[in-house]
């Protein structure tokens, strides 16, 4: 029985279908939030994202039932049953709110989809060294934030008057949103020589060290897509060689037979 489960639950069409489902309920979730269809089909719609949630809540206990303790082992089967227990926590009373995070359960669908999974683990390899290009960021941003707070927080205190507003406001300039004509070229016209300050940052912070971030991601999913690769390569070699294996077995026999 249990390996009935194990073929059932490993299957492609069994993910295919699980897959199906999440998108299904992310659909449903979706329309939920239409008071005008929430008073025509409301019923129906909750009836759909009832039977979505039964359907992952029945793969959580095949999977439980054929791996047992092992299934916590892995660090997707533990974010599936986070996705799925919160679903099915109540959501009345001090837990309302976790009846707004139902829409997280639309996350499964990186669990699911290998391709998906793969994004995710290379931007968690990728941590480790993004965390330096924090710290370096972090550095840049309080010697520029102190140095703006000394300049310009006498004539522009609502952008620089304290340490604070002045890391927003660079961290605003950062993302280029706004920052030319919306602050840099303001204080250009009380400090005419401002460019020099703002230009470096800008240099700096956008184009150098967030690019270093981006580098990181994409070499580290890179990494992960070359070992998935050798992975599928070696399953494959395996699977020749088991054929080949049989093959040379059934000619011996053969052999053996006619002598």
């Amino acid at each position: 029985m249990i390996k009935k489960i194990e073929a059932l639950i490993s299957a492609r069409g069994f993910s295919n279908f699980i897959l199906a489902v999440i998108l299904l309920n992310a659909v449903v979730l979706g329309l939920q939030t239409s008071r005008e269809l929430m008073d025509r089909a409301g019923s129906l719609l909750d009836l759909i994202d009832n039977i979505c949630l039964a359907i992952f809540t029945v793969e959580i206990l095949l999977k439980l039932a054929v791996h047992r303790h092992r299934f916590f082992l892995s660090g997707w089967n533990n974010f599936d049953f986070i996705i799925v227990g919160i679903a099915l926590a109540p959501s009345a009373g001090g837990l309302s709110v976790l009846r707004a995070m139902r829409i997280m359960r639309v996350l499964r669908v990186i669990s699911v989809a290998p391709s998906l999974r793969r994004v995710v683990e290379g931007f968690i390899s990728a941590l480790p060294g993004m965390m330096s290009v924090f710290v370096l960021m972090a550095l840049i941003f309080y010697i520029f934030g102190v140095m703006a707070t000394k300049l310009f927080s006498d004539t522009f205190p609502v952008w620089f008057g304290t340490l604070g507003e002045s890391l927003y406001s660079l961290f605003q300039i950062m993302t280029l949103e706004s920052w030319s004509m919306g602050i840099v070229r303001p204080v250009m016209d009380v400090h005419p020589y401002a460019w020099a300050f703002f230009v470096p940052f800008i240099m700096v912070t956008t184009f150098a060290v967030v690019n270093l971030v981006v580098g990181l991601i994409v070499t580290s999913m890179e990494g992960e897509n070359d070992e998935a690769d050798h992975a599928a390569t070696d399953d494959y070699r395996e699977e020749v060689m088991a054929k080949l294996d049989a093959l040379t077995a059934k000619v011996d026999a053969m052999s053996k037979g006619k002598a």
